[in-house]
């Protein structure tokens, strides 16, 4: 454990890629097989599972650092963060522990799910007369569910290629499946996943889908790109990116985060696929012979079983994209425009309902294809896909074997009133970064009240944070724990990807991906956008 909190520390006390990296190098260089199992699989995404409840972990704490109550809630509202406030809480550890993340995981934390509060308390006071501050910290964050560790997958990927000398697009396609928690992270993985290449590597793979191909963001003007002509285009719909993989008999279904959903689609994950096919698309709710709202398959993602009502009202479509193999063979090298001829013959021969080919979208020049572009709302799509056609299918945002770009049209956008505001997490803690911003509702007297529609932490720059912060301590009018309440002085333009209805939501409404755009200084809250203003929007 104290390796990995080292390595912890280290990440999270830097930006620099570069000191990142080395951190990460000489820690894999170093740890045991099976602790480096474990610190791959949190830090490429694996998300730990809550073993003791918040609560339990709060009156332990309490009671070890022998504190009243509301000493500990005014440090965790000072601090802003749960873990770390117990881990400067409690007293100094009476001896060190040598026992290396694996042991921890399997042998001392996985036992405390589901055990009696005596039996957690024990444990919990021993375990943290063992570690100091910063090993308690990730100890907390590991049994309560909430470690995240600012590294991305792709540094990790890199990290482990040089460590192990292997190509980073092998380590890439090995890491698949990693994040799945079904599965115990093991030494023998470990040692696979940074093992020399073999020649049964391909045939090995099992249900596991390919690194996903990710699209860059299209800034500047597409007449930049080269002739229209070179390029494929396709509509961007708003689902879950996914790969449907047919091996060894068995069909399975991975979403881009690399979660298993093949059981929560099942009119997907039934089709007759040909043996040795993998598919990359999207996963959307096909009503009326057009794509729903991103809200209705929201409705069916958290769900493992589901009814034949739902099924019936919300049917789920994969809108193939991409064949990434065929009859067994790795199609990824190929040029897109052969993928794409050979995908239109697979879906035409599987010819599924919950199968549907992405159309493409022609036009004889830029200015063309940008008119078909601004009717992207009214077809219920973020915009186009644009895929040079000699590209062959990389690995995430790469541009080495080709570029996808994503040209989405312009968001949403309204301006909107700050009314709350939480501090943020790691050395955002000290600073309120967390807001939720309300438009204005007429009363039927003819008052207006300000109607809370959407919370959003990014977009601003560190001198504007600061600048914000300090207009919320000084128009603070109540205090909810770590949230405070504002008077309404500040007005932002708020933008958001989609809207939709939602009974369950004050203001009637939901948007989706809201962040800041700017603040609006030259406007009074009294000119922000209105309820009824969004609700114009859902049209």
């Amino acid at each position: 454990m104290r390796e990995f909190a080292r390595l912890y520390a280290e990440l999270d006390s830097t930006t620099a890629t570069s000191r990142k990296l080395a951190a990460l190098k000489q820690y894999f260089s170093q740890a045991a097989p099976a602790n480096a199992a474990w610190a791959v699989y949190f830090l490429a995404g694996g998300k730990p599972r809550q073993i003791v409840p918040t609560k339990l972990l709060r009156q332990f704490a309490i009671e070890h650092a022998a504190i009243d109550d509301w000493l500990f809630d005014e440090c965790y509202h000072a601090v802003g963060d749960f873990a770390e406030t117990i881990a400067h809480l409690l007293p100094p550890p009476k001896e060190a522990s040598d026992v290396g993340l694996a042991e921890w995981m399997t042998e001392r934390i996985a036992p405390l799910r589901g055990a009696a509060p005596e039996v957690v308390r024990e444990a919990m006071i021993s375990f943290w007369d063992q570690l100091a501050a910063q090993e308690r910290f990730v100890l907390q964050k590991l049994i309560g569910g909430s470690f995240r560790v600012g590294v991305s997958r792709l540094l990790v990927t890199r990290a482990l290629a040089e460590v192990a000398e292997v190509d980073s697009k092998r380590i890439a396609q090995r890491l698949m499946g990693w994040t799945d928690g079904k599965v115990q992270p093991t030494a023998e993985q470990y040692l696979q996943l940074v093992a020399g290449h073999h020649e049964q590597e391909h045939e090995s793979r099992g249900g596991h889908p390919y690194p996903f191909f990710l699209a860059h963001a299209l800034q500047a003007d597409p007449a930049t790109l080269g002739s229209v002509g070179d390029w494929i285009a396709e509509w961007k719909y708003d689902g879950i990116r996914a790969q449907l993989v047919r091996r060894e008999g068995q069909t399975w279904l991975w979403s881009r985060g690399e979660d298993l959903i093949t059981e929560r689609f099942p009119e997907i994950s039934g089709m007759p696929l040909p043996e040795g096919t993998v598919i990359d698309g999207e996963i959307v709710i096909w009503r009326d012979d057009a794509p729903a709202p991103f809200a209705a398959l929201q409705q069916r993602i958290g769900r493992k079983t589901l009814s034949a009502k739902m099924r019936a009202e919300l049917p789920a479509v994969l809108i193939a994209y991409d064949l990434l193999e065929a009859e067994g063979k790795d199609m990824r090298s190929h040029p897109q425009a052969e993928r794409r001829s050979l995908l239109e013959k697979t879906v035409a021969a599987i010819d599924h309902p919950a199968l549907r080919l992405s159309p493409l979208v022609a036009a004889a020049s830029w200015g063309e294809l940008a008119q078909l572009r601004e009717s992207s709302r009214s077809r219920s799509v973020e915009g186009l896909m644009l895929k040079a056609a000699a590209s062959c299918y990389g690995v995430g945002r790469t541009k080495d074997s080709g570029t996808w770009w994503k040209w989405k049209i312009d968001p949403y956008a309204v301006d909107a009133v700050l009314i709350y505001a939480q501090t943020g997490n790691g050395r955002r803690a000290s600073l309120y970064t967390d807001y939720t911003f309300a438009v204005w509702d007429s009363e039927p007297d003819g008052t207006r009240k300000l109607v809370p529609f959407a919370k959003a932490y990014s977009g601003l720059t560190d001198a504007e944070i600061a600048r914000v912060d300090a207009a919320i301590r000084r128009t603070t009018i109540e205090r909810f724990g770590p949230v405070r309440s504002v008077q309404p002085t500040m007005v932002f333009e708020i933008g958001f990807e989609g809207i939709a209805a939602s009974p369950r939501h004050k203001a009637g409404i939901a948007v989706r991906f809201p962040r800041i755009l700017r603040m609006r200084d030259d406007k009074p809250i009294e000119e922000a956008d209105t309820l009824d203003t969004l609700k114009g929007m859902l049209a």
